[in-house]
């Protein structure tokens, strides 16, 4: 039992943009609710959500059997854990793709390769953890859902079930990917405007570039640019680990999985007509919004909403 997290039911974070923001979020995942006695970790979300990088950032050094690079290790050693499970040298945590595995080797035996490892005392991270519950008696002690936002949760008997965390990722993550893209896409008119250096923020559907000096911008002009281009209806790619296209421009991006297939499916794009000034960071935002607007409070747009 793990009694250190054991009124805890769920945590909401941003799902930041980018392989190193991801990292770190995973590291301060492991800080804030990682208990050493946890054996079962299921991770929920769309392929290129950014799970493999919340799992380095919790677990840094693990053997991932599936990385982006598409780069697989085989035989899975988790299918081995019966026949070598003991010795100075025997792995103590295993990591597992279940969408990628089940191309490859029966649901059934993935269940089973799971459960040995845990008796064995093992720990098992597993990605695309929805498609494995059905196939096990028991559920995770921990379930990490990426969407829109991270959900953090901790299941006991009474679920949450990790279809229901997959419910809300599934229909959320549609506004991290219009908003990255729209991100994107307001960079390529902004420094044409500015040489400042900014930052990148989060706000609940939309994006956030922080200033430390106050810029001379002209934001309409940023917005009208982002709607030329989403009524050009583009073609977004992957292009490679730190660049999308987009048309036939290439932009430098740290997280170029996360997009829309074309920039005509951000909807609802907008920029607050002002950069606003957050006096506790003591910077200045630029802040992009897409999504229904219906019932927008400036100055709340991170409202809770049940």
């Amino acid at each position: 039992m793990n009694i250190m997290n054991d009124r805890h039911l769920y945590s909401v974070y941003f799902a930041p943009r980018g392989v190193v923001r991801m990292t770190q979020m995973g590291q301060t995942i492991a800080t804030r609710h990682l208990s050493p006695f946890d054996r079962l970790i299921g991770f929920v979300g769309e392929a290129g959500s950014g799970k493999s990088m919340l799992v380095k950032g919790m677990f840094p050094g693990l053997e991932m059997t599936n990385d982006d690079n598409g780069v697989n290790v085989r035989p899975l050693p988790i299918l081995s854990v019966d026949e070598d499970d003991s010795g100075f040298f025997s792995a103590h945590t295993f990591h597992m793709d279940i969408r990628f595995e089940s191309a490859f080797t029966q649901m059934g035996v993935l269940a089973e390769a799971v459960e040995t490892a845990l008796r064995k005392g093992k720990r098992v991270v597993v990605e695309h953890f929805d498609l494995l519950r059905p196939f096990i008696s028991f559920n995770a002690e921990m379930i990490i859902g990426v969407g829109e936002e991270l959900l953090v949760t901790r299941p006991n008997i009474f679920g949450p079930e990790p279809e229901d965390i997959a419910r809300i990722v599934f229909s959320s993550v549609k506004y991290r990917k219009m908003a990255h893209t729209a991100e994107d896409i307001s960079e390529g008119q902004l420094r044409q405007q500015t040489q400042l250096k900014y930052q990148h923020g989060d706000v609940r559907r939309g994006f956030v570039l922080e200033f430390d000096e106050k810029p001379e911008l002209d934001v309409k002009a940023i917005e009208d640019y982002v709607h030329h281009r989403i009524q050009q209806d583009l073609p977004v790619s992957f292009h490679d680990e730190n660049h999308i296209m987009i048309g036939d421009l290439l932009h430098f991006c740290t997280g170029p999985r996360m997009h829309v297939r074309s920039t005509g499916e951000i909807e609802g794009f907008r920029m607050l007509p002002d950069v606003k000034y957050d006096p506790m960071s003591k910077r200045y935002l630029l802040v992009g919004l897409v999504g229904d607007a219906a019932g927008e409070d400036p100055d709340d747009l991170n409202r809770i909403v049940l």
